[in-house]
């Protein structure tokens, strides 16, 4: 029987990825605090590094998903280099300046909300007990979602090549 999910109590927006999964907001390390007068903000002009202050004693896994919300981009951490920088995964590049935030995990599964009309490119949570024995998250395009919509299917990455909605929220 599946699970629904009737009640959400948190949410991430979504940058969409070709390699990043959605993060989940219960393991967040470092918030990106752009609204207020203390910024979260980071060097991301070598490429595959982010440089910032604050990044020691913050239990910074390898692994880790960072959100790169100035420049729209995810990535992962592949390695802890110092108290002041991390490499990242991907061919990771940004500003000088740019706000982030950073999720010690991945989520599992989660519906999303559609903000603005599109197609949705979505790798589905996996289903251990399929009939084929595999895995059955592939990736499914969702097509023609109207504004303001939700998806109440288990998403754990929204992929970047062909999807053309917007203001994508992962629910949980």
């Amino acid at each position: 029987m599946a699970y629904q999910k009737l009640q959400v109590s948190d949410g991430v927006a979504v940058i969409p990825s070709n390699d990043v999964d959605i993060p989940d907001p219960s393991t967040i390390v470092i918030l990106n605090k752009a609204i207020g007068s203390d910024v979260s903000v980071g060097d991301f002009s070598v490429a595959n590094t982010l440089t910032g202050t604050g990044l020691a004693d913050l239990g910074i896994q390898v692994g880790a998903i960072v959100y790169n919300t100035t420049a729209q981009k995810a990535y992962y951490v592949v390695s802890v280099d110092s108290a002041t920088q991390l490499t990242l995964s991907g061919g990771a590049t940004g500003g000088a300046t740019d706000s982030f935030s950073i999720y010690n995990g991945s989520s599992n599964g989660n519906i999303l909300y559609v903000g603005g009309a599109g197609n949705v490119v979505a790798r589905l949570a996996t289903y251990q007990g399929n009939k084929l024995g595999g895995s059955s998250n592939a990736k499914l395009t969702f097509k023609n979602l109207p504004n303001a919509s939700f998806m109440p299917t288990q998403v754990v990455r929204v992929l970047l090549t062909n999807t053309t909605a917007t203001d994508i929220i992962a629910l949980f």
